[in-house]
């Protein structure tokens, strides 16, 4: 298997250069058959790569939450990857690697001394041609910024096209320049929060705690970044307003704040991708584990964006060709792409859509996390659209270009895979589906049969302002149901005023206490919502089973045991 790679690398070592003589020796024991084992390896590389190009991206184009299937690669390269120096293959100057940034003369780069010819690659990079950013020089600052790329199997890949080490001088130049870890800034988290990735973080509370309050505290809320956290400056912020016929509008943090009304609207936001470890468990999806806690509730106070929009000039006259609102956020990766989404223009507009522009969580400055000092905040819909640290507004006729809408956060029929996904075809989410989950006890907990009775609690929420009327509780698995009590507000304490129809954009929070059934070792308890329009969850996953885990709504099932004192 050494042989094999060797023979590889050097065969393609020599398309840039005059190969030494023991080169030509190793290159000419590569037989023909092993040739053709190298083309097979390839193809089926590239098969699998191309599998799960199209729409995974979870950062930016250039960042994919790679889901290479092991079992479907070839058995040659199967051993770790390594970074060790050898002896054997050819040593280069960094002024050598450099020469090598085009497909026309190749594709180098480095990566913990070892040099690369990915030229082969970059035709199945799931990034495309953004891999060129790196070409003649090092990895390291690119994967710093996207952790995704810290894993074994991206490493097996790095290996195959291995020709050379970057020499001892320059490797220690390499050293000193480092690029610094995009993500020092990062503000501190809560050390409850489980995480689903560090960079970029990724994270929820427990969800015994996340119903403990209504109004859930911005240190519990779940943190949903696709890049670094940016460094803003109040003082010098500005938001950008384009696309109307007046231009531009800029405006400071002071101009919201004091030339527009200030509104509050209490609203949940949800991770499209909440329970997608629940979907896992039917058949592997690709996205970050959420359990059942990407969702939050919380105050939020801004400026509306229809307001806004009014000011800028937003009349009749727009109103007839305008459809979408983009939104791009201040959070950019290495290429200068910023996160960015849209939403329809009658939501934007709509004097009950209460769209704002919020400054504020929880009667405080909204916190780095959750988009200091702006973001948008779209109640009823998916949290994906409700852009942090907004930079920019744009108008149009056409709904976002960016990635963000076009291939990520849409749903797929069970029976697409990767191989014949068409993200053309599916809408983009928008408004969320009616949803519940159990969030006390958790799920394998053991219940004292003396205690007689079982509490169990959660919350449930309907997109597009649908409120929840009902959540239905079964301990035996679904063959009899109790109604829950629901109320919008902490124990013991009022509930919120009813919203006006339409605009329920807050959770409900439910609670259940019955008897334990008698005899029972091992109770399965099972949780449904129904929204005012009488939508209710399906009773199981595999028929809204999809590649990328979303909108996940089935019953929430979680099983506890009975034990004696």
């Amino acid at each position: 298997m050494l042989l094999l790679r060797r023979c590889r690398s050097l065969t393609r070592l020599q398309r840039h250069q005059a190969a030494p003589c023991f080169a030509s020796r190793a290159v000419r024991l590569c037989s023909s058959s092993t040739e053709d084992q190298r083309s097979h390896q390839r193809a089926n590389w590239s098969a699998n790569w191309k599998r799960i190009v199209a729409g995974v991206l979870t950062g930016t184009g250039a960042v994919v939450t790679y889901g290479l299937l092991h079992q479907e690669v070839e058995q040659a390269d199967a051993g770790l990857p390594t970074t060790e120096r050898s002896s054997s293959l050819p040593v280069f100057s960094h002024d050598e690697v450099t020469k090598h940034r085009s497909l026309e003369d190749g594709v180098w780069v480095t990566y913990k001394g070892g040099v690369y010819d990915v030229t082969e690659f970059v035709p199945i990079h799931p990034g495309g041609n953004k891999i060129l950013l790196a070409a003649g020089g090092a990895l390291e600052p690119f994967w710093a910024l996207y952790a995704v790329h810290d894993q074994e199997y991206v490493l097996e890949i790095l290996s195959q096209y291995k020709v050379g080490e970057l020499s001892a001088e320059d490797l220690k130049k390499q050293g000193e320049a480092k690029a610094s870890d995009p993500y020092s800034s990062d503000p501190e988290r809560h050390p409850v929060l489980r995480i689903n990735s560090k960079k970029p973080f990724n994270a929820e509370p427990p969800p015994e705690i996340l119903t403990e309050s209504y109004i859930t505290p911005h240190v519990l809320f779940f943190k949903r970044n696709h890049l670094p956290v940016p460094q803003v400056d109040p003082a010098s912020y500005r938001l950008q307003v384009e696309g109307l016929p007046r231009g531009a509008l800029t405006l400071s943090l002071k101009d919201l704040k004091t030339r527009f009304p200030k509104h509050t609207v209490t609203a949940t936001m949800q991770c499209a991708g909440n329970r997608r470890s629940d979907m896992n468990q039917v058949k592997e999806v690709k996205g970050l584990n959420w359990g059942i806690s990407a969702i939050g509730n919380a105050k939020w106070s801004g400026a509306r964006l229809r307001d806004v929009l009014l000011a800028a000039g937003f009349g009749p006259d727009v109103a007839k060709w305008a459809r979408h609102v983009h939104f791009e956020g201040l959070d950019k990766d290495v290429t200068g792409s910023a996160y960015g989404t849209s939403i329809p223009i009658n939501k934007a507009m709509n004097e009950d859509g209460d769209v704002l522009l919020a400054y504020e969580m929880n009667g405080e400055d909204i916190p780095a996390d959750h988009g200091f000092p702006v973001r948008v905040v779209v109640p009823g819909v998916v949290g994906a659209r409700n852009v942090k640290w907004l930079g920019r507004i744009v108008v149009s006729a056409e709904e976002s270009s960016s990635h963000w809408q076009q291939y990520d956060y849409k749903g797929f029929s069970p029976g697409t895979d990767w191989s014949k996904v068409d993200h053309a075809s599916s809408p983009a989410i928008q408004e969320l589906p009616v949803q519940s989950a159990i969030t006390v006890p958790a799920d394998g907990a053991q219940i004292d049969r003396s205690d007689e009775t079982l509490t169990v609690k959660g919350y449930a929420w309907s997109g597009g302002g649908r409120e929840v009327v009902r959540v239905d509780v079964s301990l035996d698995g679904g063959k009899t149901w109790q109604v829950a009590q629901l109320r919008s507000g902490d124990k013991g304490q009022p509930d919120e005023p009813s919203p006006p129809p339409g605009r329920s954009w807050a959770w409900k929070l439910w609670e259940l206490t019955a008897p334990l059934p008698p005899d029972a070792d091992e109770l399965e308890i099972i949780c449904k919502a129904v929204d005012n329009s009488y939508n209710v969850q399906p009773d199981t996953i595999p028929p809204i089973w999809n590649l990328r885990g979303l909108l996940n709504n089935a019953w929430h099932r979680v099983k506890v045991k009975v034990t004696e004192d």
